[in-house]
């Protein structure tokens, strides 16, 4: 049974990657377009501001905090319908509320988001246009979250997986429009470009449940003991997340008093981002709910085996990304963005960030095994301590940091919280037995590390001359490497 049962965690997480990569390519195709029409300043600086507020709310109330906590709960409850469309309905008046405040308030929150576009008063004034108008996606992006955590509930994960797909399509055909526009009408264009995408996320997933029979609707919200103890754990969840997000903001805060260093992070970020959000997040996102199935039968080996088979897969695929990347992060950000209004400089000041962040790799990876055990254990408390500690650590560091090394203040601070981070998580995992690593683990991990290690050394003495070669030595690497990780994994 737990053969069959960690195939299955397998084909779902292979699943979820493989959406999450289609999702990612149409996302740099959309990077390189947005790079080729906005460059790197003062535009690209705007709609990157922008765009990065209904993204804090998504990862606050949406994919972040509510889900970890309600798909335990839902799980629990035995999928209880009236539960669903209670959290749901709470879940939208509480949007419909935020969206009010934000609208009117927005030209101070754009000022304590990025205080350094002051001194550019047209680019405050656009800021603030721009983002009242993205602002409204945060209400479809967040719903379509919650919609997301119902079929995943299910174990239905590819349509939700699939999502992103959509905005990507949809900014690349703005994009692809903008020469019949001027340049900054451009931003209004791909302002409600966005929202229309978070709406058609939303009534596909919404048309899926539906169809599903899984009986979601608005009703008249009601204070039931359970919703009081999804909102007991969800304030608290929040105050950890909100440190998180109170990070970002920080960093963009600190980052705005050096033109162009907003987008540079922003791109750094995105490459970074690709290899987590297919491995990571779909790694994340399968064991959440197998692993509430799991502990709520009180079944621990289950839990230790998926536990170990997600740690053994998933850096067997993130520690060659993190020698890729480091070797290559020059070359990948020079033919994928240089171009049109790109500069070399802009090139050079990603790469460095790239460079730097890419460390955390491991880190990020293993705290998403370590997060969602704890969640699944319904255990809120914790993940927030770690996250209060690690992120206020990241904060200090840009503020201390920025003034001797710029902009790089920001990748070292998350390089040095993410560690510590995970070692917080692991320490409350084992001490109460929800973790336990095998020695198989151990010595795979170590065998991948100085496999692509030797394999980077050989990378790096590649000239790399143009895209094709630069891809080509990208598939050599990954035909060399993986059938021999695929022994070391079934082997060792």
């Amino acid at each position: 049974m737990s053969i069959i049962k960690t195939m299955k965690l397998g084909k779902h997480i292979f699943g979820v990657a493989a959406m999450t990569g289609i999702s990612r390519i149409f996302g740099f195709i959309r990077d390189m377009l947005i790079a080729r029409v906005l460059g790197a300043g003062r535009l690209s600086d705007i709609f990157f501001t922008a765009f990065k507020l209904p993204n804090l709310f998504r990862d606050l109330l949406g994919e972040g905090a509510l889900s970890a906590i309600f798909i335990p709960m839902y799980t629990d409850l035995k999928k209880d319908d009236n539960f669903a469309k209670n959290v749901f309905s709470w879940l939208m008046m509480i949007l419909l509320g935020i969206l009010i405040v934000f609208e009117i308030f927005m030209p101070l929150v754009v000022w304590i988001l990025a205080p350094g576009f002051a001194e550019d008063p047209g680019k405050m004034v656009l800021t603030v246009y721009v983002s009242r108008i993205m602002f409204f996606y945060v209400i479809f992006v967040c719903g379509a979250a919650f919609l997301s955590a119902i079929l995943n509930a299910f174990s239905k994960f590819l349509l939700a997986a699939f999502m992103p797909v959509l905005l990507n399509l949809m900014l690349i055909g703005a994009l692809l429009l903008s020469a019949f526009f001027p340049s900054d009408t451009i931003l209004y264009v791909m302002s409600v470009t966005v929202v229309l995408s978070g709406i058609i996320q939303f009534l596909v997933l919404w048309s899926r449940i539906r169809k599903r029979h899984f009986g979601l609707r608005l009703i008249k919200p009601k204070w039931t003991p359970g919703i009081k103890s999804l909102f007991k754990r969800l304030g608290i969840s929040i105050i950890g997340n909100g440190f998180y997000q109170i990070t970002i903001i920080i960093g963009t805060l600190v980052a705005s008093f050096q033109n162009g260093a907003v987008s540079w992070l922003y791109y750094a970020d995105r490459i970074i981002q690709l290899p987590f959000a297919m491995i990571g997040l779909a790694v994340g996102t399968v064991l959440m709910s197998s692993i509430s199935n799991a502990m709520a039968e009180k079944n621990m080996r289950s839990v230790y085996i998926q536990q170990n088979s997600s740690m053994r897969r998933s850096m067997m695929l993130i520690m060659p990304c993190l020698v890729g990347l480091f070797v290559l992060a020059e070359p990948i950000i020079k033919y994928l963005f240089e171009y049109g209004a790109w500069s070399p400089k802009s090139t050079h000041a990603v790469a460095v960030a790239i460079m730097i962040q890419v460390f955390v790799l491991p880190a990020m990876m293993i705290s998403q095994i370590y997060s969602k055990t704890l969640y699944a254990n319904q255990d809120v408390r914790t993940p927030v301590k770690t996250s209060m500690v690690s992120l206020a650590a990241a904060s200090f560091i840009y503020v201390i940091a920025f003034p001797f090394i710029g902009y790089l203040a920001i990748p070292v601070g998350v390089v040095i919280s993410g560690y510590l981070k995970n070692y917080l998580l692991g320490r409350a995992c084992k001490k109460r037995n929800l973790f336990k690593i095998e020695k198989r683990t151990i010595r795979t991990i170590l065998l991948f590390t100085v496999l692509s290690i030797l394999l980077g050394l050989g990378l790096w003495e590649v000239h790399i001359t143009s895209i094709w070669v630069l891809l080509l030595s990208i598939v050599i690497f990954a035909i060399i490497y993986l059938p021999l990780a695929y022994l070391i994994d079934r082997k060792i």
